[in-house]
């Protein structure tokens, strides 16, 4: 008798509702249940701001549209600071959702940070993305935003279909003040906890993972920084002394071989342009955001609210459709894992 695949409950908070959250968030989720009748996903938001669904009967049962009231009717492409709490709202409910058990993966849109901030409903002085808020609702101290793209064969002199993974240790910092929060406890932390997400969430038994320097030459011994020598190397070493299939650092220009792809399973960069320029220029807008280091499941897109072209139409939902698809492979991943353990 063939088992069939376990149920998999999505949710997507569907983001800036003046942006092209609203539109992308709908057609993927309906192209996406077409490919996986084991699934069933739920949309949050204030119907107003989803374009008209044309939904089959058999998809119906399964995808939802659970109603999120705005605080101001929504012009598309013009931001409103008033509707900053309606956007909390909806990111809010969903990590609820996950952590009661509710969901097994959530998916967000993307959001806009000045209107979060303008509207001051954070609880932050400043507030500087999902990684970080959904660290605080969650209560976790480390998290770790990695960018994941399947790179074609063919491309770069590829044989075979490729995963690339790039995974940051710092993230929404000015560039000044990156070398004084690079420290080796949280270095070490940050290679533990992608080790640790590779095995648990994305199934690879003994992850290989690459980690960058900071400066240029990866310091060239000490002569244009000091921070590989200080910092980074000794947390590599530590973490090797862990287990963990690591090495480094590498020059941030040559750590990033397509050659290397085949045998690494996630690169680190010590600071958001030093990893996501590489990433973002290879991935062609179908890569996908991903946090680790939390107790649930979260994927986003890897673009943002593209105002210039929300409610026209225009919008590709690919990025979006890439991140249910992630989302969905991750929670099988971790249902299988857990039945193994049965």
């Amino acid at each position: 008798m063939i088992q069939q695949p376990a149920p998999v409950n999505l949710v997507i908070s569907s983001g800036e509702p003046a942006g092209i959250g609203p539109e992308v968030s709908v057609a993927a989720a309906l192209a996406f249940l077409q490919e996986q009748p084991a699934s069933a996903v739920t949309v949050l938001g204030d119907p107003s701001v989803f374009p008209a669904l044309d939904i089959t009967r058999e998809l119906s049962a399964r995808l939802k549209v659970e109603s999120y009231p705005l605080s101001c009717p929504v012009v598309a492409g013009q931001l409103n600071p008033a509707n900053a709490r309606y956007v909390l709202n909806i990111l809010d409910a969903a990590v609820k959702g996950c952590l009661d058990g509710r969901f097994d993966a959530m998916v967000t849109a993307p959001i806009q940070k000045s209107v979060i901030n303008e509207g001051n409903v954070s609880g932050e002085t400043l507030f500087t993305g999902h990684t970080e808020y959904l660290a605080k609702l969650c209560h976790q101290d480390h998290v770790v935003m990695m960018l994941c793209a399947v790179l074609p064969a063919g491309f770069l002199g590829l044989h075979k279909d490729c995963d690339l993974r790039v995974a940051l240790v710092t993230t929404h910092l000015p560039l000044t003040a990156v070398s004084e929060i690079l420290n080796y406890q949280h270095i070490l932390e940050t290679i533990q906890i992608v080790d640790q997400n590779l095995r648990t969430k994305f199934g690879i038994t003994k992850p290989v993972i690459r980690v960058a320097g900071l400066n240029p030459h990866a310091g060239e011994s000490g002569y244009l920084g000091r921070e590989e020598i200080d910092v980074i190397a000794p947390a590599i070493e530590a973490a090797k002394a862990l287990g963990i299939q690591v090495s480094g650092p590498y020059p941030g220009d040559i750590m990033f071989d397509a050659k290397a792809l085949d045998s690494v399973d996630a690169f680190i960069a010590m600071y958001h342009n030093q990893g996501l320029a590489p990433f973002k220029f290879v991935s062609f807008g179908g890569g996908v955001n991903v946090t680790l280091g939390l107790p649930i499941i979260r994927t986003s897109v890897d673009h943002g609210t593209a105002l210039d072209i929300a409610g026209k139409g225009l919008a590709d939902p690919g990025s979006m459709l890439e991140a249910l698809r992630l989302a969905y492979q991750l929670a099988v991943n971790i249902k299988n894992i857990k039945n193994l353990k049965i």
